[in-house]
């Protein structure tokens, strides 16, 4: 490890960043770095700009892009102490897209052809929960309290701590599921005991399910967090509730569920519905079929 990726990686671990944001921040530094051939220390706004429009040619997806620049204004402004670098660098502006939600009958359809069991445990306890596929398979035994009711989110995003309320239904599940394995620390333990399943193994299974299901919709795993956030508008659960269950920082990230809620879109074809649009429709020249005699003046 050379002295400047030893003293980039103290630097977040000073500032409380996550070890998979210390991975990541490493990992975008070194292709900076290699894409160059020469030490971060040699290089400068021209060469950060420059790498931004290889990003951009290589279309690399927008989280990671933005993911890239983080490291960059982390490495120039923090550790080398060179603010000026990237003082101007931008952000990628990234699309705004509706989320993926699924009905009642799409999950049920989805959960049948998920056939590796462990990961339909771990999308089942994201389903039911809301939480994030990186939440749920690091989920302790020790993080369920089946007294209170609750779940403790421990590794959140940003090593943020949350509880989100947990069903009886699920608790019934999750200890008989346990009750399978008997692992002493993780819920969703992977081939190593002491490791938890990895998320690219639930992705993956996630993924061939919707095939077998014949689903039209893109759905990923974070598909049912939207749903699961859906779901509670519907039932009339507030927002800042569903913010607080969630772990969102801003209430903002959790308004945009409100475009989706099926119930508002039903009361906005009921008041539609009242539109005179028959009338307003009748004279237009496409329309087929004799015209209305205009009116006397």
């Amino acid at each position: 490890m050379t002295p400047l990726r030893k003293r980039f990686i103290q630097d977040m671990r000073i500032r409380n960043r996550s070890e998979k944001t210390i991975s990541a921040y490493v990992r975008h530094a070194a292709r900076f770095s290699q894409y160059f051939g020469r030490p971060p220390t040699e290089l400068g706004h021209e060469q950060t700009r420059q790498y931004q429009l290889h990003l951009l040619e290589q279309k690399v997806s927008w989280s990671n892009y933005n993911q890239c620049v983080c490291a960059l204004r982390f490495l120039y402004g923090t550790t080398l102490d060179r603010p000026e670098v990237v003082v101007r660098l931008p952000y990628g502006r990234r699309p705004k897209t509706l989320p993926v939600v699924l009905d009642r009958q799409e999950v049920l359809e989805l959960f049948a052809c998920v056939r590796h069991f462990k990961a339909r445990m771990v999308l089942t306890t994201m389903y039911a929960t809301g939480m994030r596929i990186d939440e749920a398979v690091h989920l302790g035994v020790a993080d369920i309290d089946s007294r209170r009711m609750s779940i403790l989110v421990a590794r959140g995003k940003g090593n943020k701590q949350r509880l989100v309320p947990l069903t009886p239904a699920l608790v019934g599940e999750l200890r008989s599921w346990w009750q399978e394995h008997r692992n002493p620390v993780w819920l969703f333990p992977g081939k190593h005991p002491d490791r938890p399943v990895t998320p690219d193994t639930v992705q993956r299974a996630c993924k061939k399910a919707v095939t077998r299901a014949g689903l039209k919709k893109a759905a990923t795993p974070h598909s049912l967090r939207h749903t699961f956030a859906t779901e509670l508008l519907e039932a009339d659960v507030d927002l800042l509730i569903i913010q607080k269950i969630l772990g969102h920082t801003s209430l903002q990230t959790t308004v945009r569920y409100t475009h989706v809620r099926r119930n508002h879109l039903q009361k906005a074809s009921q008041v539609l519905e009242l539109l005179p649009l028959a009338e307003l429709l009748a004279d237009r020249p496409w329309r087929t079929g004799p015209r209305r005699p205009a009116s006397a003046k």
